[in-house]
């Protein structure tokens, strides 16, 4: 499967996903004027990246500073997905990267672990100058 690379925006993240090596980052800042439209894509070849998925180790590393409640959603759905490929016997790694003195990224995060116990989750938090 072809990886898909994504230049960030000022609204959307960095997507680089290498398929090959079963990393996935999502990096920056995610306020898409039309998430649907920028997720799409990216979703329907995770879909398809997972359905050939076996005993794969996969990590999937996020750093997003900020994002907002409809690029929340299509993070569920994709963290769904995950979930659902560590229930089929693949080992899925959440890395999540925020700001140490963002409460909210952390408390988002540990909502995370909670509500997706199949993937392991790595609390990860960045200092900042």
């Amino acid at each position: 499967m072809e990886n898909l690379h994504i230049a960030a925006t000022a609204s959307t993240p960095e997507v680089d996903f290498r398929f090959d090596r079963h990393s996935l980052t999502l990096k920056g800042e995610s306020y898409p004027e039309n998430a649907s439209a920028f997720y799409g894509s990216v979703l329907s070849k995770v879909n398809v990246y997972l359905a050939g998925c076996s005993q794969a180790d996969i990590t999937l590393n996020i750093a997003l500073a900020y994002f907002n409640s409809s690029s929340t959603k299509i993070l569920f759905s994709m963290l769904e997905a995950f979930s659902r490929a560590a229930q089929a016997g693949n080992k899925v790694t959440l890395n999540w990267y925020h700001d140490e003195d963002d409460e909210t990224l952390s408390e988002f995060g540990q909502e995370i672990c909670e509500d997706f116990p199949a993937i392991t989750f790595v609390d990860i938090p960045v200092q900042t100058n």
